[in-house]
């Protein structure tokens, strides 16, 4: 079993940046791929980014070139850089652990850019 804790979020202006961490706790952490879904207000959850235990990223369609995920496997750490944030990416973001199919969750956090 696994525990998620997140931090960073809040108020941006757009153009702007802001990044959220997330640290993974419990047995076997470093098993696990990390990663972000958000979920807009009346949109369907979308995949933000994944960073595998070797460092392998994958990252949504409508952030690829603006956001950055990074790892620290000592720490069982990831961190989410958002640059040139839009009023789109506006929303809830949800850190997980995923270990094959099986995901543990964090309560999340809301990003808002607005001017």
């Amino acid at each position: 079993q696994v525990h998620i804790t997140e931090s960073g979020g809040g108020l941006v202006q757009p153009g702007g940046s802001l990044t959220l961490s997330c640290k993974l706790s419990g047995d076997l952490v470093n098993r696990y791929a990390m990663g972000w879904y958000r979920r807009a207000p009346g949109k369907q959850q979308e995949s933000v980014a994944e960073i595998r235990v070797g460092g392998q990223a994958t990252y949504g369609d409508s952030v690829k070139g603006r956001f950055a995920v990074f790892r620290d496997n000592a720490e069982a750490t990831i961190r989410l850089q958002m640059n040139f944030l839009k009023s789109e990416d506006t929303a809830v973001y949800s850190c997980y652990g995923r270990r094959g199919q099986e995901y543990s969750w964090g309560q999340g956090t809301q990003v808002t850019v607005s001017s």
